[in-house]
């Protein structure tokens, strides 16, 4: 079992940054897949970006490269996302998600633990 639970979200102005992380707990952490998907109010969830276990490999979706950067701590059993240069439809429900490696990378539906979500609001 995994519990995942993300922090640091909040409200940021256009062209401003913030760092999320996602706190798991649970047995093999350091064997997962870690990922970051979001939900725009409105719209359906979609990927942001993805890592392997050990780091060494990780890809985002077109619409974050360059400004986010995904990465994780093992030894604190920890992932983050490093974004910057927020947009305004960078707007969502941000959620952590993690899962066994043979899954589709990109697909929410792989990831079978999630946490709850943190609120990401950028304002011009």
């Amino acid at each position: 079992q995994v519990r995942l639970v993300e922090s640091g979200g909040g409200l940021v102005q256009a062209g401003g940054s913030l760092r999320l992380s996602c706190a798991a707990s649970g047995r093999t952490v350091s064997e997962y897949i870690t990922a970051w998907f979001r939900q725009p109010p409105g719209l359906e969830r979609e990927f942001v970006a993805t890592i392997s276990p050990s780091g060494s490999t990780v890809f985002y979706a077109d619409s974050v490269k360059g400004r986010f950067t995904i990465s994780r701590d093992n030894a604190k059993n920890t992932a983050y996302l490093q974004m910057n240069s927020l947009k305004l439809e960078d707007t969502a429900v941000y959620f952590c998600a993690t899962g066994l490696e043979g899954g589709e990378w990109n697909r929410a539906g792989d990831y079978p633990y999630w946490g709850q979500g943190t609120q990401v609001t950028v304002s011009s």
